[in-house]
């Protein structure tokens, strides 16, 4: 089969067309890289990668991270496969992965083993483009910015009156401070925000909580989101980098699957 790679949509996502045997073999490694850099998420729809094939196609594109059984994390919120299944419900709020590491992970791939049949969405924005967008006057007065983020401030979102054992907990991780802006080696800029983003470093507490929340809102306008509406069998990456990600709501009860295999940062916040 032949290999194409076709836009999904002008600021965010590509469609990969290409059978397993020319997915796994890694000849084009390089051009699902560059088109996953570019374009923020690729997607493999329908191509039902086993355990095995998602791993072997997630180290032709980089190192694999080993989370879960042997590099594959269930992501599901039933308990009896997954027990930190509570902490996964911060993922319907916007959010980027390893926002409390020094080098947060490149990407992320999710196999679609068993969708909701209803919600369930997976839902990507470029903060890439959310950035390039900015007014010029804004990308100055943020281009100094730092800005905290923490497990916590996540949390917060799902459990707004904790227990006292929770917020110790959640403390356990430290906090990390990153600029606002990410200077990629590759010359493009992202923000770096999410619902682990804190507050501002230096800012008045509650004005850059507002600013924090209109730069999100900023980069979750429809034309910088892809909403993945799931078929079994479906593979999709995103650059953890340059996008934020969320699930939309489903049932806990709903048996929703998804297989992650995670991919080693490469470079720093910076």
């Amino acid at each position: 089969m032949s290999f194409s790679i076709e836009k999904i949509k002008d600021n965010i996502g590509v469609e990969i067309k290409a059978d397993k045997e020319t997915l796994l073999s890694g000849k084009h490694s390089t051009e699902i890289r560059e088109a996953l850099e570019a374009n923020g998420v690729f997607v493999l729809k329908e191509i039902n990668f086993t355990s095995e094939e998602q791993l072997e196609f997630t180290k032709t594109l980089g190192h694999v991270i080993d989370e879960g059984e042997g590099g594959i994390y269930k992501v599901t919120l039933d308990t009896k496969e997954n027990e930190h299944a509570d902490y996964l419900k911060g993922a319907f709020y916007w959010h980027m992965d390893g926002s409390t590491l020094d080098v947060p992970i490149l990407a992320s791939l999710l196999n679609g083993f068993k969708p909701s049949e209803t919600g369930g969405n997976t839902e990507f924005c470029s903060t890439y483009v959310g950035y390039e967008d900015l007014p010029e006057e804004d990308k100055a007065a943020y281009k100094d910015l730092r800005v905290v983020h923490s497990l916590a401030a996540a949390q917060y979102y799902v459990h707004p009156e904790p227990t006292l054992e929770q917020i110790s907990t959640w403390n356990m991780m430290p906090s990390r401070t990153h600029p606002l802006v990410w200077a990629h080696e590759s010359g493009r800029k992202s923000l770096v925000i999410g619902a682990s983003a804190s507050h501002i470093e230096g800012m008045d507490y509650e004005e850059g909580r507002a600013l924090l929340h209109k730069l999100r809102i900023h980069c979750t306008q429809p034309k910088y989101v892809y909403s993945h509406k799931w078929t079994k069998g479906d593979l999709v990456a995103w650059d953890n980098t340059g996008t934020l990600h969320r699930a939309t709501h489903y049932p806990a009860n709903s048996g929703r699957m998804m297989h992650r295999t995670k991919l080693e940062g490469e470079e720093p916040i910076a």
